[in-house]
């Protein structure tokens, strides 16, 4: 059965966009639209939030961003977008794959609406301690790709974390630094970011 995407070519749906087109398979696209269909009971079905992306492979309804890019690179492990799982690396990997939908996800989103104030004592709740230690230690990440988080191989983990620093660069809600610039550049040079820029670009 073909596996299809329900997105939105304005969220973060794009991003799978852009993974597809590096694994270079075949998806059915399926446009949803916010607040209406992406809230009706059958859509809410697969996604409680009433949010997008949606992966559905058969009988298996995956949301939530990362666990769709981390499903696909595994399911066609063939096309080399995640390392194998008796590869070093692939502790690498599952660390970003956890670090961009967890500490720094969260963190950004505080920061986006405001919520930076944490005292000494919240910090020791809070996973990620407060938004300077997420940015420190993404930038300290990033300082050891090479060209790639996870080496000379590249992955979906490259797909997840460039298209959010893309966008919050793009937005003005994270502060570059040469790291970044740097591991911008090496993933800017992949002849898929260019077809998923253009993609984009014509999108909706």
């Amino acid at each position: 059965m073909a596996l299809k995407l329900y997105t939105n070519s304005f969220s973060r749906g794009v991003v799978v966009d852009w993974l597809l087109i590096e694994l270079g398979i075949e998806c059915e696209r399926i446009e949803v639209a916010f607040q209406t269909e992406m809230k009706t009971a059958e859509y809410l079905k697969m996604n409680p939030f009433g949010k997008v992306p949606v992966l559905v492979d058969g009988d298996v309804v995956i949301y939530e961003l990362g666990a769709v890019c981390a499903y696909l690179a595994d399911k066609f492990s063939e096309k080399g977008l995640s390392p194998a799982f008796d590869d070093p690396q692939r502790g690498v990997y599952y660390r970003w794959l956890f670090f961009i939908s967890g500490p720094w996800e969260a963190a950004a989103t505080d920061r986006m609406l405001g919520l930076t104030e944490v005292t000494a004592e919240q910090k020791t709740s809070i996973g990620y301690g407060d938004y300077d230690d997420a940015y420190n230690a993404f930038v300290l990440g990033l300082s050891e790709a090479a060209p790639y988080l996870c080496g000379e191989q590249f992955t979906a983990a490259d797909v997840l974390v460039a298209a959010m620093l893309f966008w919050q660069l793009k937005m003005g809600e994270v502060q570059s630094h040469p790291a970044i610039e740097r591991y911008l550049q090496n993933v800017s040079q992949r002849p898929s970011y260019a077809k998923f820029a253009e993609f984009f670009s014509h999108a909706g």
